[in-house]
């Protein structure tokens, strides 16, 4: 019986290694992670093989890889966002390295897009006066002198209200950052 144990495996990781290996690659970010999960499968593969024979072989591989990914994408996603939300130099969340990640990953991509659709959304609820120096100041790299020369507002004003509009925004992306990390 273990010999036919022995030659179902080797069958089986001749017959689907590089495939699952290739779908495994596919999905997760880097070859360590692909050759991890690809382990995990096989280990899974012989425990099971004690137990119970498998019918489809080829699809649940598959399965199990799928579950394996998703597992391992659950597992670090704590980690990442803990590494992404830096501080800056005042001790307050740095998301600079979510709006420009120097790897696009699918979670940089839904973390990017979920930023900037509640930065937006707590823009919305600023007063217009400090949403709009926000705006022009931050997004559009106007300097303060320049908005000051196209209001007609004093520049020390504008000032105060971007502050204003830095410290709403602050603490809605603070709630975003302990929603996510909770």
């Amino acid at each position: 019986m273990p010999e036919e144990k022995n030659s179902y495996l080797t069958r089986t990781i001749q017959d689907y290694g590089k495939g699952l290996l290739s779908f495994i690659r596919g999905k997760v970010s880097s070859d360590a992670d692909a050759q991890d999960i690809l382990q995990d499968i096989w280990y899974s593969l012989s425990a099971l093989v004690n137990t119970a024979p498998i019918e489809q072989t080829g699809a649940w591989l598959y399965k199990v890889a799928r579950n394996k990914i998703t597992d391992k994408y659950r597992k670090r996603t704590e980690s990442l966002l803990d590494d992404m939300f830096g501080e800056d130099e005042e001790g307050e969340q740095d998301y600079t390295s979510i709006l420009f990640p120097d790897q696009a990953t699918p979670e940089t991509e839904y973390l990017r897009n979920l930023f900037w659709e509640q930065l937006f959304a707590a823009l919305e609820e600023l007063p217009e006066e400090q949403r709009q120096v926000f705006v022009w100041q931050e997004l559009e790299d106007i300097p303060f002198k320049e908005i000051a020369e196209r209001t007609g507002v004093n520049a020390q004003t504008l000032v105060t209200r971007k502050r204003y509009a830095v410290l709403h925004l602050r603490k809605r992306l603070r709630q975003l950052y302990e929603e996510l990390t909770d």
